[in-house]
């Protein structure tokens, strides 16, 4: 039987490559930055995996910034601080 593929992608701070549904993908929706849990929302995408470490950078460093192509605010960043990984 023929194995499935599963899609890859790479968290944006640790650029760890996954299964997708093992990373969280964070889009801007609405001018404010949202996890899309379905993975399907419209609009440009981060992926993060689930280390707490990668959230705490990612809202202090500017590979966010650089992956959405647009610059975070401080709401958002503050967003990626209090966030927990699901």
């Amino acid at each position: 039987m023929a194995k499935k593929h599963r899609p890859q992608r790479s968290c944006v701070v640790c650029r760890e490559k996954k299964d997708k549904r093992d990373l969280v993908r964070l889009v801007f929706a609405h001018d404010s930055l949202v996890m899309d849990i379905t993975g399907k929302m419209q609009g440009r995408g981060a992926y993060l995996c689930r280390a707490a470490k990668c959230w705490q950078q990612a809202a202090a460093a500017k590979q966010m910034n650089r992956a959405l192509r647009r610059e975070l605010s401080a709401t958002d960043r503050e967003y990626l601080r209090q966030m927990t990984p699901l």
